[in-house]
């Protein structure tokens, strides 16, 4: 595909958002944010901090970078405890997803394929929710 901005699909986000009650999208821009509180390009999301009590939802770029976005969302998580949960095209061979999700993440891969961004055609790849869910009350074994 010549672009890797795939808006995210307003009736499929809103479902994800009753059950998780985003307040963090970090690959956004000021047409296309899921939540008030979201960074744009210019604002890198990944020179950005995720953590902190947040409930992110992410639909990163579907570029190269991709696997960057998703290493991201695995640290904000190991790191602060914080659920992210991201939308991203189910590409079960690269590295990326045997690295960072495979057995280290909920997959729920998509039944068909989504319209992404109000387009006319479905998109040319199957895609996947990755969850990385929130952990409470978890100790360092220490006490």
């Amino acid at each position: 595909s010549k672009r890797d901005n795939w808006a995210t699909p307003p009736e499929f986000f809103k479902e994800l958002d009753k059950e998780f009650h985003f307040n963090l999208d970090p690959a956004a821009d000021e047409f296309n944010h899921k939540c008030d509180r979201y960074f744009t390009i210019a604002e890198n999301g990944l020179l950005q901090d995720w953590g902190g009590g947040n409930s992110v939802f992410c639909n990163p770029p579907y570029g190269r970078e991709i696997g960057k976005w998703v290493e991201k969302a695995y640290r904000t998580n190991k790191e602060s405890g914080d659920l992210v949960v991201m939308l991203l095209p189910a590409r079960t061979d690269t590295k990326w997803f045997h690295d960072f999700i495979y057995h280290k993440a909920e997959i729920r891969f998509i039944k068909g394929r989504l319209k992404f961004g109000g387009s006319k055609n479905s998109a040319p790849f199957p895609s996947m929710v990755v969850i990385y869910r929130q952990k409470r009350g978890e100790t360092d074994g220490k006490g």
